[in-house]
């Protein structure tokens, strides 16, 4: 249990986790987007600016190698391999820490301390955490036995733990610390999630103290078996990560660097429990807000990243990058250079041809074309995948609440009457597996003995799985966005009309058939002479706009009924003016 992170010192590049066997180690393309080469903006991406961050590091690594300048965005082939480690900086930081030890006993007057102060002013960075300063009292520091993004993570006595050491040379760096020990501590209670235990300083270091997990990385196993997983055996595997991903997404934590480096088992027992671990680029983020920095690892960054407005649904995407690496041994997006990578994730389709996929089950092939929609809006969540038919099969999925269905109800509650009714329609014709997917959100929220959902079940629901992030992330104080429950129960015919994501039903084969019995249901249950100023308002159509011209094609001419262009596009929500969302 323990992790370190380091103020001063000077990291090395990560090694490439996926470099082909035959060739010499070298720098990873899948280092996060902070630690690339670049700091000008891509010819090719010019809304990708790297964050000084990586600059940082660069420098750092160019200056320590001799004079010549060494690229980290070399890219290797695109089967997986493991490339060698570079020397472990256990030996070095325990002398250090002996040092200072030392040093601490000379250095007790005043002079000294006024010289130390000055020293820390001269830097003009505030490096300190209000952590305890007991770390070197109560705990002894062992073996490397791991890397993250800016540091070490080693064994250390206290009683088993890990060292963590980071870089902190810059404002970033230094918030990233503070972010990551932030949500460490308000996430707490899911099995498949580190445990934190504590956090400690010192005027160089952050002892991140936290569950030693000794059965490697899951990339470790991926590569023992070749890179190719049994379904079966692919599926344990998921069925961890989806579960702790949900629990996360609905404390209002995403995690932003989902890969298999970051997951670890506990021992080296086949059926050892996986963890998720490195928080280092997470971060909280609001029902109705949008995160806009680009971070992660290339190979599994989200389109929307890359587009600077993304929210939970971008570590989904994450989680069917490896979910196609578990299924056929290789990266769904490949390229040599970075810039390439992005390329291939904005606009290239993965390719479900090549073998062993035309041998794999057409579930299992449905399962990850959901995951890597490039439209996020028709992305399953992770709850949903939970109970996709190749996941849970036969067997009963126990999951949590969706924090989408949250969104949704929200949404329609805000809907127009007609809108409402043009839902209620297309509810009609929802799939089996979509039907199962509401059915067991809805008994989620533990509806009364009239069958009737309210506010007070939604917030109960919350409650059960809440931490201390949930309170973080605002999501209670988006409880009163849905006011329009408190004195009015909802069923379930009406929870499926209100939580439908239109998108991921339009995603599906039958979506032209659907949506044209919805229009038939619509046309005999709730379809009436529109209201100009009614559609106007539902599309946030202002008054100086030629109304009549934009709704040409929305109302049917012959009776002033919608039309099914009309239909089609208020079940979508379209507006002529849309929101602007909340980014950070």
């Amino acid at each position: 249990m323990g992790g370190c992170t380091s103020k001063p010192s000077s990291p090395s590049v990560k090694p490439n986790p996926y470099a082909p066997k035959d060739s010499l180690p070298q720098n990873d393309d899948s280092t996060p987007a902070r630690t690339s080469t670049a700091v000008k903006a891509s010819p090719f991406f010019p809304f990708y600016t790297p964050s000084p961050a990586r600059h940082r590091r660069n420098k750092s690594h160019r200056d320590g190698g001799g004079g010549e300048s060494k690229s980290v965005t070399g890219t290797p082939l695109r089967q997986l391999a493991r490339a060698f480690h570079p020397p472990s900086p256990a030996k070095h930081i325990r002398d250090v820490l002996r040092r200072r030890k030392e040093k601490k006993k000379e250095a007790t007057s005043p002079a000294a301390r006024q010289q130390e102060e000055e020293e820390r002013e001269e830097v003009g960075l505030d490096k300190r955490f209000g952590f305890s300063k007991e770390f070197q009292s109560r705990m002894e520091l062992g073996e490397e036995i791991g890397r993250g993004h800016f540091g070490y993570t080693c064994s250390a006595k206290f009683k088993k733990g890990e060292f963590k050491d980071h870089e902190m040379t810059t404002a970033i760096s230094i918030e990233d610390v503070r972010r990551e020990v932030k949500i460490l501590r308000a996430l707490s209670g899911h099995n498949n999630l580190v445990q934190f235990y504590d956090a400690f300083e010192d005027n160089a270091n952050v002892y991140i103290v936290m569950e030693l997990c000794g059965g490697g990385e899951l990339l470790d196993r991926i590569l023992a078996r070749g890179g190719k997983y049994t379904e079966d055996d692919a599926k344990a595997v998921l069925i961890q990560i989806l579960n702790v991903v949900a629990f996360c997404h609905l404390q209002g934590v995403v995690h932003r660097d989902l890969k298999p480096e970051n997951f670890l088992y506990t021992s080296k027992e086949e059926n050892s429990q996986l963890k998720v671990i490195d928080f280092g680029l997470s971060d909280f983020v609001r029902p109705d807000e949008r995160l806009n920095d680009i971070v992660g690892s290339a190979y599994y960054v989200a389109p929307e990243v890359l587009h600077r407005s993304y929210t939970t649904e971008a570590d989904v995407w994450s989680i069917g990058v490896i979910a196609y690496i578990l299924l056929c041994g290789s990266r769904p997006f490949w390229a040599r250079t970075e810039s390439g990578i992005f390329r291939a994730v904005l606009k290239a389709d993965p390719s479900f041809d090549e073998p062993p996929w035309p041998s794999l089950s057409l579930e299992a092939k449905d399962f990850v074309k959901r995951l890597l929609y490039k439209d996020p809006r028709k992305r399953m969540t992770a709850s949903q995948a939970l109970m996709h038919p190749w996941i849970s099969g036969s067997k009963k999925m126990n999951i949590p609440f969706d924090i989408l269905i949250f969104r949704q109800i929200k949404a329609y509650l805000k809907s127009s009457s007609l809108r409402k009714a043009a839902l209620m329609a297309l509810s009609k014709t929802l799939i089996t597996d979509e039907l199962l997917y509401l059915k067991a959100q809805f008994a989620i929220l533990a509806p009364n003995k009239n069958g009737l959902i309210t506010l007070d079940n939604i917030r109960t629901a919350l409650a059960t799985n809440a931490t201390e992030a949930m309170k973080e992330s605002r999501i209670p104080d988006f409880l009163a966005l849905l006011n329009g429950l408190q004195y009015k129960g909802m069923d379930f015919e009406e929870f499926c009309a209100a939580s439908i994501s239109v998108h991921q039903h339009e995603s599906l084969d039958c979506w032209e058939q659907s949506v044209r019995h919805a229009y038939e249901l619509f046309e005999m249950n709730g379809n009436r002479v529109i209201v100009i100023e009614e559609l106007a308002s539902e599309l946030g159509v202002g008054s100086s706009v030629p109304v009549h011209t934009i709704l040409h094609d929305w109302i049917r001419h012959s009776d002033g009924k919608l039309s099914f262009l009309g239909f089609v596009k208020l079940l979508h929500g379209v507006s002529t003016r849309q929101p602007l969302a909340k980014t950070r």
